[in-house]
């Protein structure tokens, strides 16, 4: 899971992770506020091993820190955004 750029953002900004290995995991990305309120849902599906750039529009957010965070098989990882209007 790379740091989103650019960040801080407004109102778009991208996240980029890689899968590894040579097999098809079940992948989640999610977006939650600073009170762990989940507010986006950017990824729930399986994919293959690879490198994906995934954007994240915030239209309709306040200002504010986010999260993001992706779970790929047991492997989970979150990062900090900061959305600027």
């Amino acid at each position: 899971l790379e740091q989103n750029y650019p960040n801080p953002f407004n109102p778009v900004t991208n996240i980029q992770f890689r899968i590894p290995n040579n097999i098809m995991q079940k992948v989640s990305l999610k977006v939650f506020d600073a009170l762990g309120r989940e507010v986006a849902l950017l990824v729930d599906e399986i994919k293959e091993e690879g490198v994906y750039n995934i954007e994240f529009n915030s239209t309709g957010l306040s200002n504010g820190i986010y999260f993001y965070r992706l779970v790929v098989g047991e492997y989970s990882n979150s990062k900090m955004m900061i959305l600027l209007k």
